[in-house]
């Protein structure tokens, strides 16, 4: 089988690696990749907005399989150009893309489905927020309050401000940071309160299977200060939902959101996943993202045993129901390596060094990586390595991570020396 992995990112060198083991998978090909990807794939000069020439691409190398990494791409309706053309590909198509690429779509949809989430109000101007936030819908001037861009915004376009005074600023602050495009529409909703974790399943339009619960470190500093980024680390874990808290969250959250998804004729058919608040009340969603996260792909995929391939057949074939998916029990752990500067402005072009080490124990995936004339691996992004590690509980799967981030090093590396140790 001929697979072609879209993206760039860390995500996608975990997906391309998860394929690699495919004993169905003849040749890998990743457009556009990356450095450490093309140590096991073909990357392919095309970029994962060029809708139209991957597709022609899918069709002249005949892809057997396509699965799409990022959001940006399902957004610009990749799956439905495919499809169009009798391509198999995996994701979601450009109507249910929605519930990521719009925050207000989202949350109207959450709405009409009395699925639980946050108290909030859409507003179409950063003057109508502002006007908004000083009704005194969300508290007085000392209550938090969580302020989003309604479009896409690659993580960077949520901010909780911690009183009125900040979300004003947040709000005047969002166009420069994620762009004009995003912020068309903002969202403005109450600050939950609780313990943070995410939920992430394989969905065939009717059927669905679960992913082990994950949880992101989106702070760029420990103790969970800093700026947002898109992702610092990672951790997977049984711990992280109780057995009636699963049960809890598939009867009022999964069930009600795909059931939806056919109501409103987008059955649902690619990897959704749950951003969820576990309240004193129960959890409620935070968002939906509609594709893989990164890193929790890292942090999960070194856990499945089952093929990928297999499973994405079974997505393809709406036969969800009929495999049994099996993961390695215990725990894993990302780490992610970031350039210095990042999530503002990083600074890039440096050498790595330490990649050559003895890695046995642990996943090295590469996000920001390019070589140099020289062949050495250098820096070209914010998130530059994602070092994962997995064991029979969290400590070991920790441990095992940090080990491997002590081997590398570049100018102005940072990383957190806390994932997995704070909520």
């Amino acid at each position: 089988m001929r697979i072609l992995v879209v993206g760039s990112g860390g995500r996608e060198h975990a997906l391309c690696r998860t394929f690699k083991n495919s004993a169905k998978a003849a040749k890998i090909f990743c457009a556009d990749g990356n450095a450490g990807i093309a140590q096991i794939a073909e990357c392919v000069a095309i970029k994962p907005h060029e809708i139209e020439r991957l597709a022609e691409f899918a069709a002249e190398n005949q892809i057997d399989l396509t699965f799409v990494g990022g959001e940006t791409s399902l957004a610009l309706g990749i799956v439905d150009e495919f499809e169009k053309r009798n391509l198999k590909i995996i994701g979601v198509n450009q109507q249910a893309a929605r519930l990521e690429a719009s925050k207000s779509f989202a949350k109207d949809f959450m709405a009409r489905h009395r699925i639980p989430t946050a108290e909030y109000r859409t507003a179409d101007s950063p003057r109508e927020a502002i006007e908004i936030l000083e009704s005194g819908k969300f508290g007085d001037e000392n209550s938090p309050v969580v302020v989003k861009a309604d479009g896409l915004a690659a993580g960077k376009g949520v901010i909780v401000a911690e009183n009125r005074r900040q979300a004003a600023q947040a709000i005047n602050d969002l166009e420069n940071l994620v762009g004009k495009e995003a912020v068309e529409k903002i969202v403005l909703e109450e600050c939950l309160i609780g313990r943070e974790v995410s939920l992430l399943m394989f969905a065939d339009g009717d059927n669905f299977a679960l992913m082990p619960p994950v949880r992101d470190h989106k702070r760029i500093f420990e103790n969970d200060e800093g700026a947002n980024t898109g992702g610092m680390g990672t951790i997977t874990g049984a711990e992280l939902l109780s057995v009636a808290e699963l049960a809890k969250i598939i009867e009022e959250v999964i069930k009600p959101t795909l059931e939806g998804c056919r109501a409103e004729n987008f059955p649902f058919r690619g990897i959704l996943f749950l951003g969820l608040m576990m309240t004193k009340t129960g959890a409620k969603v935070l968002e939906y993202n509609v594709r893989f996260g990164d890193p929790e792909t890292q942090a999960i995929l070194v856990r499945l045993q089952t093929d990928l391939v297999e499973i994405c057949e079974a997505m393809l074939n709406q036969t969800l129901d009929k495999i049994n998916i099996e993961w390695q029990t215990g725990s894993s752990a990302c780490v992610v390596l970031a350039s210095k500067g990042y999530p503002n402005k990083p600074e890039t072009g440096d050498i790595i060094r330490g990649l050559d080490a003895d890695f046995a124990d642990v996943n090295v995936f590469h996000a920001g990586t390019a070589k140099d004339a020289d062949e050495n691996f250098i820096t070209v992004g914010g998130r530059v390595l994602g070092i994962t590690g997995n064991g029979e509980n969290l400590d070991e799967a920790l441990e095992k991570a940090y080990r491997a981030v002590s081997k590398i090093s570049w100018n102005g590396m940072q990383f957190r020396r806390d994932i997995g140790r704070t909520n």
